[in-house]
């Protein structure tokens, strides 16, 4: 046998080793492409049902969304209806009730009929006492002068 047999038998026993590991190596991402496909597969199935779920309770959120606007248009016109009643009871009682309240204070003063009328022009003392949730406490005590 002469060199350039021994070199090509040393090329050909390289090039097998070489095919056998890619051969190897195809084999081994041939399984994980199954194991991928299974994989995908088995989320799609999953997967259908989640989203059927999910498109059922978006509507109903849609449903009850429609049903809490209309609820809060009802209570913006109440809300508007109210404010009208309040401003027209303002307007129609309001003047004629101050005019009224304010003739009578008048007239109070006028007879002298008033707390501070029979006091001098001095509203009457009133002993000063500090509450304490449920307790009385006594207002503090006057040093007595003397003299």
């Amino acid at each position: 046998m002469s060199g350039v047999e021994v070199a090509g038998i040393i090329v050909a026993v390289f090039w097998a080793i070489l095919i056998s590991f890619l051969a190897v190596a195809l084999a081994r991402l041939a399984q994980v492409l199954k194991a991928t496909t299974k994989l995908v597969a088995d989320v799609t199935d999953q997967a259908v049902p989640l989203l059927a779920d999910a498109s059922t309770t978006v509507r109903s959120a849609r449903t009850q969304l429609d049903r809490v606007d209309a609820i809060a248009s009802d209570v913006q016109e109440v809300t508007s209806n109210a404010s009208a009643l309040s401003s027209t009871v303002a307007t129609a009682f309001g003047g004629p009730l101050v005019k009224v309240a304010a003739f009578g204070y008048g007239v109070r003063k006028a007879l002298g009929k008033g707390d501070a009328a029979a006091s001098g022009g001095m509203p009457p003392k009133t002993s000063r006492r500090n509450v304490i949730v449920g307790r009385t406490v006594p207002p503090a005590r006057r040093r007595k002068q003397k003299g």
